[in-house]
């Protein structure tokens, strides 16, 4: 395999060399995954190779990929990118990012999301800290710290402050009041999040340390998302005590970054995946179990606040689906590797810290042998978890995964019970057994387990969102454009018949410049103007407020939804009845070329039945604000 350094770098793939005979035609498969090669560029011309983990799952996983290192100008099966979906000219085939995938986990847009959750669903969506988005929530932020001082004067927090666009543990610092935070120039022009800090973490070998789990969302429409079994566990370097005035810079102490820890000389390297400054995820379970722990209502919590994650993710990232891949346009399907990282409070609660959208897949590490002189030393702990993500992944998105099961299905139904045992003694020779052999049979089990639609019926419920931004995306009008503009809103209001004396068409115009405005002013993207999501959504809360005012958020929208979802379909039906009369009207005039007789069109039969979601929604028609 050799690697490219210029233009987009290719690999074919050969899942065997026949699989089978079907009347006479053969039958043959080629995959191409494409790899930018961005991945490889900075990495070309170092002594020691610095192997990433992806080569490596082509030399194991079986499925035979092949490089074209110049790129190739036939269409793909796979394409890899390094940071973010960036090809407008890629029309089929999968890649391995969401657009607008990097934009929605940054710390500000995830803490935003998970907030308009937790304003529905505050118990569900308590494994977040409480957040605060500077600087526009400075004001908000001193006062409300004030009022929790004066209602409790023995709570003594402590704040964590990151950085909108930072990683890798770049400009966290930690403070203990609100007049610590370094307002001067810098948070103006890089906007951070201030959150509770966790105090008390739960500890292995008096070490703070948080988890890196890997999610595969491997779908969006329909929902489909799988959790590694396995993780990684960061430690700190330096024995942990809770913060003081004293150690608040204590970085060691403090933040498990592994891009930090690494140049602390306290960190371990070690060939074990049970010791050392970064281990295994399992490891950690099997400690915790000898000591009576709860494990299995552990992953039980962590897959939970997993898929509430990403509920709380997708609405906005269909969004930039429909505005990248428009919807009857040719295009690819996506699926992303994310990186959770999960912090364990003493009690053994899990708590979300941050999502990363392009979490690090080496696995190796530099060792310096002399000043300024680095060698690549091959980790086995990132090797046993990571090579196993991305190979899983590969074979969780191959696409000929179907048709080989197509194939060994046509081949078996030819194969009789009188001649299994000719086959079992000839098997080798035979096409049939190259089709019903899977290039799979040689690797373990996956790694990567499903958790949803497995768990649908558990959490379809939270789901709100989702359905306010489906909505949204249909009132949007121009393809490709990711912002509702007034006359989109005003359509909206009226299809769903939610004007009338007491909220006229001028009270919907107000509304509609009142949030926006207010929206624009906080720096969401101004490429483009009109309402963003976020601020659909402050409105669509607004007005199930208004119009429901006795029950709580979460049945309040829910209510708004199902009334708007039915005036919709109502009017999608009657649309549908009328352009179908206009074709049978049309058809009902052409003579006859047989008889010269008119022919008359058939009575239409309603597209919905309207008697049984009639009483359902009779309250809805009654109903004014």
């Amino acid at each position: 395999t050799q690697l490219g350094v210029k233009g987009r770098c290719g690999y074919r793939c050969n899942l065997g060399k026949d699989l089978g005979y079907r009347g006479g035609a053969q039958i043959q498969a080629m995959r191409l995954l494409a790899l930018n090669s961005d991945l490889f560029k900075n990495r070309m011309f170092r002594r020691v190779r610095n192997e990433w983990v992806l080569p490596v799952c082509f030399k194991t996983c079986l499925l035979s990929l092949f490089q074209f290192p110049f790129g190739r100008r036939l269409p793909c099966d796979i394409y890899w990118h390094g940071v973010s979906f960036h090809d407008n000219d890629i029309f089929s085939g999968q890649v391995n990012k969401f657009p607008g995938m990097t934009e929605m986990v940054r710390k500000i847009t995830l803490s935003r999301a998970v907030r308009t959750m937790q304003d529905l669903f505050p118990l569900e969506y308590n494994f977040y800290p409480r957040s605060w988005i500077l600087p526009e929530e400075f004001p908000l932020f001193v006062a409300e710290v004030r009022m929790m001082k004066d209602s409790d004067p023995s709570w003594k927090p402590t704040f964590i402050v990151k950085p909108d666009g930072g990683c890798q543990g770049d400009g966290i610092y930690l403070i203990k009041d609100p007049s610590d935070i370094r307002l001067t120039g810098s948070i103006q022009s890089r906007p951070a999040v201030v959150q509770e800090y966790i105090c008390k973490p739960l500890l292995v070998d008096k070490l703070k340390f948080d988890i890196r789990l890997y999610v595969l969302l491997k779908s969006l429409e329909p929902l489909e998302i799988y959790i590694a079994k396995d993780g990684l566990s960061r430690f700190c370097t330096e024995p942990y005590q809770e913060p003081t005035l004293k150690n608040l810079h204590q970085v060691f102490m403090h933040l498990t970054n592994y891009s930090l820890n690494i140049h602390s000389g306290n960190f371990i390297h070690s060939d074990s995946v049970n010791t050392g400054s970064k281990r295994t995820f399992s490891s950690i379970l099997c400690r915790l179990s000898s000591r009576g722990a709860d494990v299995k209502k552990l992953w039980s919590d962590i897959i939970s606040l997993v898929i509430k994650t990403i509920i709380a993710l997708t609405p906005e990232l269909k969004v930039y689906y429909q505005s990248d891949i428009p919807a009857g346009k040719p295009g690819p399907t996506c699926f992303q590797i994310l990186g959770f990282d999960i912090l364990l409070m003493k009690n053994l609660k899990p708590m979300l810290l941050e999502v990363n959208a392009n979490p690090s897949m080496r696995i190796e590490h530099e060792q310096e042998l002399s000043p300024g002189v680095f060698e690549n030393v091959p980790s086995p702990v990132d090797e046993e978890v990571k090579v196993a993500v991305i190979r899983d992944t590969l074979r969780l998105v191959d696409p000929h995964k179907k048709k080989r099961r197509d194939i060994q299905c046509q081949t078996l139904e030819h194969v009789s019970e009188a001649s299994e045992e000719l086959l079992d003694a000839g098997r080798a020779d035979r096409p049939e057994y190259e089709a019903s052999r899977s290039p799979e049979a040689g690797l373990p089990s996956l790694c990567l387990k499903q958790v949803f639609p497995k768990y649908a019926k558990q959490f379809n419920y939270l789901r709100l969102v989702d359905r306010v931004a489906a909505l949204f995306i249909r009132f949007l009008g121009v393809k490709g454009t990711t912002k509702l503009g007034p006359t989109g809103f005003r359509t909206f209001i009226r299809n769903c018949k939610l004007s009338n004396s007491n909220f006229s068409m001028a009270s919907v115009d107000i509304l509609y410049i009142d949030i926006t405005r207010r929206w624009n002013s906080t720096g969401i993207d101004h490429k483009e103007s009109g309402m963003c999501l976020q601020a659909f959504v402050e409105a669509f809360f607004c007005l199930a407020q208004k119009k429901y005012k006795s029950l709580p958020l979460h049945e309040q929208v829910a209510s708004l939804i199902d009334f708007c979802e039915y005036h919709l379909a109502a009017l999608d039906e009657k649309r549908l009845v009328c352009g179908r009369g206009i074709v049978e009207r049309r058809s009902a005039v052409v003579p006859c070329q047989t008889d010269g007789l008119h022919l008359t069109p058939a009575a239409h039969t309603p597209l919905l039945n309207r008697t049984a979601t009639a009483s359902k929604f009779a309250d809805y028609r009654n109903h004014r604000y």
